[in-house]
């Protein structure tokens, strides 16, 4: 069959596409992007927020169009959507042939095969069940960057996330499979391994007794033909001395931590069930510093949770301009059935909580613009992702930028440069968001 397969949502949720592209094109089925081409439509959705939750109805209901029109022969549907709306899909959704819940991705091709033969499919495995990875996974995000999935789940249950409702309890992912993924990863020519989990830094936790993500990167950094490798969502509470240590050391492993703190007053901290203060974030942040002085650090705030007060926003301000993070992303509060701060009181008008929003991201592109001026005349490595034709200049990252989230290293160089090569970049100029350099003539390789 020709499949046109559509992931939504977070780099987790990819990993769990890239996977079932792999089984569906083993099993010998071709994935099209061409939506006039598609015979079966598979849809990975998400439902973290509102804004998620909402584009994915709007792709579903999209393809029901399609099919209602004769040009899909059928729909496949899975993920957090469905896992959150479990028994729900056929009876509002009719159009819907096969149903797989997060856990269940590797029934894809079964739910292929029962659409061919006309047959109404939907699995739900238990949410603590933990799937394999394979040998067939499909990288997707293009160059030489894939995402390396080590757990599945969460036991933070903070007051406004549904993550664990959906994706179960934390299991980490036996070691020795992430290493024969990133193995097979790298000998694909995958030179960055971006490390993502719903918690990163509780790796291992559950299997051996004790954190093992210094071991992990100790064990990913042996593996030939990797450059980089990158963390993202590590708790502040769960940053270690061993993890700083292991950071500081290991030539691979990026000097960048994405650290999401939420916010930095501690009344507003509690009602989330964040497990920290403000109090102690600074001192992670001074640890981490200290030990690596170019460090660079990603956080994400939520403006708007119930109960914030002009003063918990000011805290905020301030916190922020005193740290002066490297890269910052807002969310509005985004209020979900079934958390327990969807009974706190008050809650923040939308209006309110998008000047606070407005306000933080105002500040922090001050910020980002002061750090990337400061950075002219630097020398910086980083890997070749593209080129421009149109301004004759190459795109590429540094450390200092994580894929989709960060900015972008624009190079100009007379000669010609390979997409995943790392070269040596003179930074000359810059905007609030970007650098732009020349090559040095100091090649890396």
């Amino acid at each position: 069959m020709k499949i046109l397969f559509i992931s939504l949502g977070c780099d987790k949720n990819l990993v769990d596409s890239e996977e079932m592209l792999g089984l569906l094109k083993r099993a010998g089925h071709e994935i099209t992007n061409e939506e006039s081409e598609a015979e079966i439509a598979v849809i990975n959705t998400c439902s973290f927020i509102h804004d998620a939750k909402d584009e994915s109805v709007e792709t579903v209901l999209e393809m029901c169009e399609l099919k209602k029109n004769g040009m899909l022969k059928g729909i496949i549907l899975t993920g957090c959507l469905v896992q959150y709306y479990q028994g729900d899909i056929k009876k509002e959704l009719p159009e819907v042939d096969a149903v797989l819940g997060t856990t269940s991705y590797e029934d894809i091709v079964n739910a292929v095969a029962a659409v061919c033969k006309g047959e109404y499919m939907e699995v739900y495995k238990s949410i603590d069940y933990l799937p394999r990875f394979t040998a067939d996974r499909i990288v997707t995000t293009g160059g030489f960057t894939a995402y390396l999935k080590i757990a599945e789940g969460c036991d933070k249950h903070c007051t406004y996330c549904v993550i664990p409702s959906l994706r179960g309890r934390y299991r980490s992912v036996p070691l020795e499979d992430v290493l024969e993924c990133a193995n097979r990863l790298a000998a694909d020519g995958i030179r960055e391994l971006v490390i993502v989990a719903q918690e990163t830094t509780v790796y291992g936790l559950d299997l051996y007794g004790k954190k093992m993500l210094p071991e992990l990167l100790r064990r990913l950094a042996d593996i030939e033909g990797l450059y980089w490798l990158r963390l993202l969502y590590c708790y502040p509470e769960e940053i270690d001395e061993a993890l700083i240590a292991e950071m500081a050391r290991n030539p691979k492993v990026c000097h960048y931590i994405d650290m999401p703190i939420q916010h930095a007053s501690d009344a507003v901290l509690r009602r989330m069930g964040r497990r920290t203060t403000q109090a102690e974030i600074r001192e992670k942040i001074a640890a981490l510093r200290a030990a690596m002085p170019d460090i660079v650090l990603r956080t994400t705030l939520i403006a708007g949770f119930p109960g914030e007060t002009e003063e918990d926003h000011a805290l905020a301000m301030d916190f922020i301009d005193e740290m002066e993070f490297q890269r910052l992303g807002v969310f509005t509060y985004s209020c979900e059935e079934n958390t327990p701060a969807a009974k706190l009181t008050p809650q923040i008008p939308q209006e309110q909580a998008e000047g606070w929003k407005e306000e933080l991201m105002a500040l922090q592109q001050e910020i980002s613009y002061d750090l990337n001026t400061a950075m002219k005349g630097k020398l910086l490595e980083a890997v070749i992702e593209g080129y421009l034709y149109e301004e004759d200049v190459y795109v590429a990252r540094s450390y200092m930028d994580a894929p989709n989230v960060d900015g972008y290293v624009f190079v100009s160089s007379s000669r010609e440069l390979m997409s995943g090569s790392l070269v040596k970049v003179r930074i000359t100029d810059c905007s609030e968001y970007d650098l732009i350099g020349e090559l040095a003539d100091e090649f890396t390789e």
